[in-house]
């Protein structure tokens, strides 16, 4: 069966969570041809990978969310200045006021030979249907700002709808958003099965992002929340499958109009044996209570919250060490921010290794830590519960059930903290460090949790059967 798998942000391009599963993924089945289709956000990206893909990978293909119109870089080709038909203008004005959306002719149109998403969203048509929701909705604004945000707004959207997909057999979209629009797209397009993975909920962590960001203001914030949820709603309303890593997660799909009947919970799971004989605590490691925080350096999981909580605890207990391990590059302004915070703070025995192979440290760890303030099923506590090291992590996602269990007796595997709350999460730290007794049984609860249900091999046997239900043997 061919498989293209679509990522948004991620795979192949970053390493770690959801990079990390669709990586695990495609190697658990070598029987299946996969396509990558990568969303990215703009040609800077192209090509690089941070990952060997796999021999089953045989293309990949990269949509730019921002990218320059194509279609007017021919000599031969003008602006053009094709005027929408009366069932096109409704489709568009469907689409802006995000009213029984007719998108089976949006597909049509924006799918259509030498379409110039340019000319489009500087034409009649779509002024027409700009001035339409204006009257309807958000008159109080200045429109000509309300114009040129339309535009910002849909433009990668616009580019999404002229993607050219690639036929498969299975439409396999690791999020909705907008890689659920290319998904259904492709079933409109190919009559291909359609299945969508939500590691996160993807319209939430839109709208957290939104909500703290700085760039977008007043209604526009509503609008652009309204954009992210109409394309969740998209794919799942033609999805053939939707999985969850877990039942809350499952509960909030519904809530955001996901067929009940759709969903599944499928959760993580991990290779156990990658994470046994690991080295443990060197000579000088004896002398510290190490913390772990298997992380890439990034807003999203809140490396300042975590860098001023360990300062705290520090002062209560000196034993601790923390080390942050993973990889900078992604997000160097952040990172430096964060590099900075230690130097000026002058915190004492903070380790930042960069990428590592992480099997060289969990070992050495006596706990691990996650601050995030957005996660889903986190493969790094699994990863930790593998080498017997429990956790301390943010109540986002499922890392309370992951921590203390949601269908089982084995008790508590770490301490769950408040989303950026300093005090909290430095009272966990040096709570650890001061109960090792205590700790050492959280860390086995921990691993007696993953065995019973977060192996790798619980995850395959799923999307075995997933992937069986959808392979008719069609050529």
């Amino acid at each position: 069966m061919k498989i293209c798998l679509v990522a948004e942000g991620c795979y192949p391009y970053v390493v770690g969570g959801v990079s990390s599963w669709i990586h695990s993924l495609i190697n658990q089945f070598p029987q299946h041809e996969f396509i990558i289709l990568s969303i990215v956000a703009d040609r800077s990206m192209r090509g690089k990978f941070v990952y060997d893909l796999a021999d089953n990978v045989t293309e990949v293909y990269e949509l730019y969310l921002t990218d320059y119109d194509w279609s007017l870089a021919s000599k031969n080709t003008r602006r053009r200045t094709y005027r929408l038909n009366k069932t096109e203008k409704e489709a568009l004005c469907s689409l802006l006021l995000n009213q029984n959306i007719d998108w089976d002719t949006i597909f049509t149109l924006f799918q259509r030979d030498h379409l110039s998403v340019d000319a489009l969203l500087m034409g009649e048509d779509f002024l027409e249907a700009v001035k339409e929701v204006y009257r309807k909705k958000y008159t109080d604004a200045v429109f000509s700002d309300f114009l040129w945000t339309m535009r910002s707004i849909y433009l990668p959207l616009f580019l999404t709808l002229q993607f050219k997909v690639p036929k498969a057999d299975l439409y396999h979209c690791v999020a909705t958003g907008y890689a659920g629009v290319l998904g259904s797209m492709a079933k409109a397009k190919y009559q291909c099965g359609l299945l969508i993975s939500e590691h996160g909920i993807y319209t939430r962590e839109r709208e957290e992002e939104l909500v703290k960001a700085k760039w977008v203001q007043g209604i526009y914030k509503n609008i652009w929340i309204e954009q992210f949820r109409k394309m969740s709603y998209l794919g799942y309303q033609r999805a053939d499958l939707v999985t969850s890593l877990f039942e809350h997660a499952r509960e909030l799909q519904m809530e955001l109009g996901c067929p009940s009947q759709k969903l599944q919970v499928t959760p993580n799971g991990i290779s156990v044996e990658r994470f046994t004989n690991l080295p443990g605590k060197t000579k000088e490691d004896l002398d510290y209570f190490n913390i772990g925080a298997v992380i890439r350096i990034a807003p999203i999981k809140d490396v300042k919250t975590l860098i001023r909580a360990y300062y705290y605890a520090k002062l209560q207990e000196p034993r601790l060490k923390l080390w942050i391990l993973g990889p900078w590059e992604e997000e160097m302004e952040y990172a430096k921010e964060c590099f900075d915070m230690v130097d000026s703070m002058k915190i004492q025995d903070v380790i930042f290794t960069g990428r590592v192979d992480v099997r060289e440290y969990y070992g050495r760890m006596d706990c691990t830590i996650l601050t995030s303030i957005s996660e889903g099923q986190p493969l790094t506590i699994l990863e930790g519960f593998a080498a017997h090291k429990p956790a301390i992590a943010t109540d986002v996602g499922n890392c309370r059930g992951l921590i203390e269990g949601e269908a089982d007796d084995f008790g508590p595997a770490g301490i769950v903290t408040y989303i950026m709350n300093v005090e909290d999460i430095a009272n966990a730290m040096v709570s650890m460090a001061r109960n090792p007794e205590r700790t050492n049984r959280m860390g086995e609860a921990g691993y007696q949790r993953l065995m019973t249900k977060y192996k790798v091999e619980d995850m395959r046997h799923t999307y075995d059967e997933i992937y069986q239900g959808f392979d008719t043997g069609k050529e």
